[in-house]
C-alpha cells in the first residue's frame, strides 16, 4: 500500500499557496443530444441545465482549496458581466483575490462547453466556444500584477503558475515572481504554455508540461520512457529548473532531477470520462504537497493520483482531501497481493484508514472450498463497514477443527481466493485454536459472525462491545457448506 502517501496526506495541514497566471470562467451547457438538426447535419442538443465553474489559474485555485490549503490568486479579469461572476465565485470560495486586476480592454476568458447525453448514456463534451484576448498585459496593467505578486509572495509556501498563454504571464511578469519566490526560498512551479517561448521560465523550480508540450518544446515526439526522461532533462538543463517533470496521461509522469534522479512514475488504470482539467489537478496536488515539504517523488506520486480521480469526473471537479485519502486506501485494497498481510501490517493499514474516518469490520473462518454461501456471507460483511477483514486459520487450525483430511487447500491458496473477492479487503491468517488474539489487535468496529451462532457464543463479541463496537450475525443460507460440497465432490 501506498502508506507513505497516506501519511502525507495526513500531515498536509494548511499551507500557503499563491497562484499566477490565465483567470477564466468555465461554462457548462447540459441537455439531451435527441436527433440530427433539420437545418444542417448537426446534432441538436435539448438544453436543460447551465452551470458555471472557475477555469485556468482559478480552476488551480479552486482545486487547491478543495484540498485544504489556503490561497491567493493574482491574474486578470474584464472589466464585465463574466468578472463580476468570476469574483463572487472566489469569494464563495474563500480564495484572496486582491491582486486580481480588472482591465476594460479586455473580455473575461469564458470557455463555453455543450455536453450531452445519448439514451441516458454517460454525457459527451460536443463543442467548446472561446471568448477570449490572447495579447499581452499592457504595462500598466503589468505592473500591477507584478506588485500584487510581490506582496503574496511574502505570504506564500509556494508559487504556481498557471499559463494558458491569454497574456498575463509575460516575460516580464514571471521573470518578477521567480526573483521574488527566490528571495524568500520559496519554490515556483510553472504549468506552461503549449509552444512559445520557453525562456520566460528559465529560474523556476520546475516547470509540469505536458507529453505534447514538452515535445513541441524540446523537438522531439514523446512516445516512450526514454523520450520524455530526455525530454525533462533538456527542460531542467536548459531552464536551470530543479525538476524537468513531463505529465503522460495514462502513462504517468517522468522526473529528471537536477540532483540526478531520473525516474517514470506510473499511475492506475483509471475509467476515463472527461480529460478536462487534468492538468490543473495534477498541479494543484503537486504544488500542495511540495508546500507541506514534501520530495518530488511522493508530491508526483500524490498528483498522479488526484489526476486520475479528476478524469473520471466530467468538468473540473474538486477532489476533497479525504476523497484523496479514500482512493489512495482503496487502490492498495485492489490489488490482491496486497490484502494478504502480516498483523503488523494490517494494524499498520487500518490505523491510517481509521485516521481518514473509515470503519473496520471483521470477520474469521476456514474458507477451504469456498461456495455461494461464503460469497453472500462475506458481501453482507462487508456491507456492515468501510473494509473488511478476513482472519484465516492456519491448516493446522483447521485441522483441528475440522479432522485430518482437511483442509483440501491450503493456507496460500485459501487467502488467495478470498483476496481475489472485490468484498474482501485484507486476508490475514492466524494460527492459535482461536482468533480473540487477531480480534483484540484488530480491534474491529464491527465483528461479523455467521447467522447459525448466538452472540454468546461468538468469540471476540465481550471484548468488540467493551470498546464500542457490535456484533452483527449475518443471514444464514441452508445448503451450502464446504462439507456438503465435498461429499458431492466425492459422489460424483
Amino acid at each position: 500500500m501506498s502508506a507513505d502517501l497516506v501519511e502525507l496526506v495526513h500531515r498536509l495541514g494548511a499551507p500557503r499557496a499563491l497562484v499566477v497566471g490565465d483567470v477564466m470562467l468555465d461554462r457548462y451547457v447540459w441537455g439531451d443530444a435527441e436527433r440530427i438538426s433539420q437545418e444542417a447535419p448537426v446534432a441538436l442538443l435539448r438544453a436543460d441545465r447551465r452551470e458555471e465553474r472557475l477555469g485556468g489559474a482559478s480552476s488551480v485555485a479552486t482545486l487547491l482549496r478543495a484540498l485544504g490549503a489556503e490561497v491567493e490568486l493574482v491574474g486578470v479579469v474584464g472589466d464585465d458581466a463574466d468578472g463580476g461572476r468570476t469574483w463572487r465565485l472566489l469569494a464563495g470560495l474563500d480564495v484572496t483575490a486582491d491582486g486580481l486586476i480588472a482591465d476594460p480592454s479586455r473580455p473575461t476568458t469564458v470557455k463555453e462547453r455543450y455536453i450531452g447525453r445519448a439514451q441516458a448514456r454517460h454525457p459527451q463534451q460536443m463543442l467548446r466556444v472561446d471568448f477570449e484576448s490572447r495579447e499581452p498585459v499592457s504595462g500598466g496593467v503589468e505592473r500591477k500584477l507584478r506588485e500584487a505578486v510581490e506582496a503574496a509572495v511574502r505570504r506564500a509556501d509556494v508559487v504556481l503558475v498557471s499559463d494558458y498563454d491569454k497574456g498575463v504571464c509575460t516575460p516580464g511578469l514571471l521573470a518578477a515572481t521567480v526573483a521574488a519566490a527566490k528571495a524568500r526560498g520559496v519554490k515556483v512551479v510553472a504549468d506552461p504554455t503549449r509552444g512559445g517561448d520557453y525562456g520566460k521560465y528559465a529560474g523556476c523550480s520546475a516547470v509540469t508540461p505536458n507529453r505534447l508540450e514538452a515535445g513541441l518544446a524540446t523537438g522531439r515526439t514523446i512516445r516512450s520512457a526514454d523520450d520524455a526522461l530526455r525530454s525533462a532533462a533538456e527542460l531542467r538543463d536548459r531552464l536551470g529548473l530543479e525538476a524537468g517533470v513531463v505529465t503522460l496521461d495514462k502513462d504517468g509522469m517522468a522526473l529528471a532531477h537536477r540532483d540526478g534522479r531520473a525516474a517514470m512514475f506510473p499511475t492506475r488504470p483509471r475509467q476515463v470520462y472527461d480529460i478536462t482539467g487534468a492538468g490543473d489537478m495534477v498541479m494543484a496536488a503537486l504544488g500542495l504537497a511540495l508546500a507541506a515539504g514534501a520530495d518530488y517523488d511522493p508530491a508526483i506520486r500524490l498528483a498522479n493520483a488526484a489526476g486520475g480521480l479528476e478524469v473520471e469526473r466530467v468538468g473540473v471537479v474538486p477532489v476533497t482531501r479525504d476523497e484523496l485519502l479514500a482512493d489512495l486506501l482503496a487502490g492498495a485494497a485492489g490489488s490482491t497481493g496486497d490484502k494478504v498481510v502480516s498483523l503488523p501490517a494490517l494494524v499498520a493499514d487500518l490505523g491510517r484508514r481509521r485516521r481518514a474516518g473509515q470503519r473496520v469490520a471483521f470477520t474469521n473462518g476456514c474458507f477451504d472450498v469456498l461456495h455461494a454461501g461464503h460469497v453472500e456471507y462475506l458481501r453482507e460483511a462487508r456491507r456492515q463497514a468501510d473494509c473488511l477483514v478476513v482472519g484465516l486459520n492456519a491448516d493446522a487450525g483447521v485441522r483441528q477443527l475440522k479432522g485430518p483430511t482437511r483442509p483440501v487447500n491450503g493456507a496460500d491458496a485459501r487467502a488467495a481466493v478470498l483476496a481475489a473477492l472485490a468484498d474482501v479487503d485484507y486476508v490475514t491468517v492466524f494460527a492459535d485454536p482461536t482468533p480473540l488474539a487477531l480480534i483484540k489487535a484488530v480491534r474491529p468496529d464491527v465483528l461479523v459472525k455467521g447467522g447459525d451462532y448466538r452472540k454468546d457464543q461468538v468469540v471476540g463479541a465481550a471484548e468488540v462491545e467493551a470498546h464500542g463496537g457490535r456484533v452483527h450475525l449475518a443471514g444464514f443460507r441452508p445448503g451450502f457448506s464446504t462439507t456438503t460440497t465435498i461429499d458431492r465432490m466425492r459422489a460424483a
